[in-house]
């Protein structure tokens, strides 16, 4: 039972891998930004996914502790990026009344600076 577990987590790893090359893809091809953000986030996703499974295959358990840091970093990331792609700034604040109307979001120049 054991020989076959480890055969189904090099066969789990090796899709995870086509995966991965099919959201490089997209991220190369991505029609928009969104797209392209998205892509990241999933490749991000998958790459926790194999190390999890890479870590079993060899037989360590720390592998996984490195896979649950790399998720956190992954989500930290994608929100500082959509957050700076939406609003051009990362110092603005998510407590803001303009978040409700697209129309009164501030310009670059208009921007106040918000200390951290």
């Amino acid at each position: 039972m054991t020989q076959m577990l480890y055969y189904i987590n090099i066969g789990t790893a090796f899709l995870l891998l086509i995966g991965m090359a099919l959201l490089l893809a997209r991220l190369l091809s991505g029609p928009t930004l969104y797209d392209r953000i998205l892509a990241v986030n999933s490749f991000g996703t998958k790459t926790v996914l194999f190390l999890a499974v890479f870590a079993l295959i060899i037989g360590r358990d720390d592998g996984v502790d490195i896979a649950i840091l790399y998720a956190l970093m992954n989500f930290i990331a994608t929100i500082a990026v959509l957050k700076f792609f939406r609003y051009s700034a990362l110092g603005i604040s998510l407590d803001d009344d303009f978040i409700e109307d697209e129309d009164t979001v501030p310009k670059a120049s208009e921007k106040k600076e918000t200390p951290i």
